[in-house]
């Protein structure tokens, strides 16, 4: 089976790509054994704790991340640089407690994956 890396670069409100990327990872949890998510960017931000999407009358998707262990996907990755360009530590809180690498160590890591799909 082909594996599928998921990569999120864009923050969690204002926009759809999010919550259409998680459902994309559900539609497809079938047809791979091997799918990883990488948030690098913005997209780091999809995965901080205590965010009230309510206030600006958004819906709260991003508890929903936390149920992917639950499907056996195991693999999430941040880029630690794009945490700290965002003033965020590497020691920030996560939902999904996902690994905290280096841009060069993700770079190499995506070159696993048959299929790199972006949101």
């Amino acid at each position: 089976m082909n594996s599928i890396a998921f990569i999120f670069t864009r923050g969690p409100h204002g926009s759809s790509f999010g919550r259409e990327g998680l459902d994309s990872i559900l539609a497809l949890l079938s047809f791979s054994d091997k799918i990883a998510l990488f948030f690098v960017s913005d997209g780091v931000l999809q995965l901080t704790t205590n965010q009230k999407p309510h206030l600006i009358l958004a819906r709260d998707y991003i508890s929903t991340f936390s149920i992917l262990s639950l499907y056996e996907i195991k693999r999430f990755y941040i880029c630690s640089a794009a945490l700290i360009e965002r003033g965020l530590t590497i020691n920030t809180s996560n939902i999904l407690g996902a690994d905290i690498l280096s841009p060069r160590t993700l770079r190499i890591m995506l070159n696993d994956y048959h299929r790199l799909i972006t949101f």
